[in-house]
């Protein structure tokens, strides 16, 4: 029997297959639903068109959303066009209130998300606690807030229906912890999630890096589904 020799084209194109055969055996399997994600047993309504809505629920007081913020933003930053990002500070106890207030006072006034990282520092290790009303004044007039014009948001009604509408968007999205990623006003996401599922990630912010990945993916299915 006489051995053929292959051909270079044979070769190569062999080559090619092994190549991406590797590649696709070592990239990451696609999260799956009930793991690294969760489908809301009742899906939201959104306003954002062909754009993926994003919320994150969260709490200034919160030590995990106070280190997840910094790669949660820049995961933000880096989608652009392709989603509109929203916040939602939970409700949790009278002596945190003012902290809930000041979000949706900044959030009313166009500067929350500048002031983000500002508040968070000063929560967690910049001394600042808080809980009371003047030293929330106090702290956004240091700040170049109008100190008046804060305080009338502050105390506005507007501010007190966004109070009140926390509550009831814990409910609708079936929020029990935080920080909580809600994607399409239908999944979940969480760096808690993430780390049940992958046990090999065994740091919080190996957690939170993955985490960005599977909004990635969510991201990516919710705009596929849009077109």
């Amino acid at each position: 029997m006489r051995l053929l020799k292959p051909t270079l084209k044979q070769i190569l194109s062999a080559t090619v297959f092994a190549f991406f055969a590797a590649g696709a055996a070592a990239s990451p399997a696609a999260p799956k639903e009930g793991a690294e994600y969760k489908a809301l047993p009742t899906p939201q309504p959104t306003d954002t068109g062909k754009k993926v809505e994003v919320i994150e629920f969260f709490a200034y007081w919160c030590p995990h959303c106070h280190t997840f913020d910094p790669t949660l933003s820049a995961w933000v930053k880096k989608q652009g066009d392709n989603i509109v990002f929203k916040r939602v500070h939970v409700p949790y106890n009278e002596r945190l209130a003012p902290q809930q207030k000041l979000y949706y006072s900044l959030e009313s006034l166009g500067l929350a998300d500048a002031l983000q990282p500002k508040v968070l520092a000063a929560l967690h290790g910049g001394g600042q606690t808080f809980t009371r009303d003047d030293e929330v004044f106090d702290w956004v007039a240091k700040h170049g807030v109008d100190r008046q014009k804060f305080i009338d948001t502050y105390r506005s009604f507007g501010v007190a229906g966004k109070v009140r509408r926390s509550a009831a968007l814990m409910e609708s999205y079936k929020v029990e912890y935080w920080p909580l990623i809600i994607v399409d006003g239908r999944w979940q996401a969480s760096p808690s999630l993430t780390g049940e599922a992958n046990k090999n990630l065994d740091t919080e912010a190996a957690q939170q890096q993955a985490t960005t990945q599977v909004l990635d993916f969510l991201v990516a299915k919710a705009k596929a589904e849009k077109k």
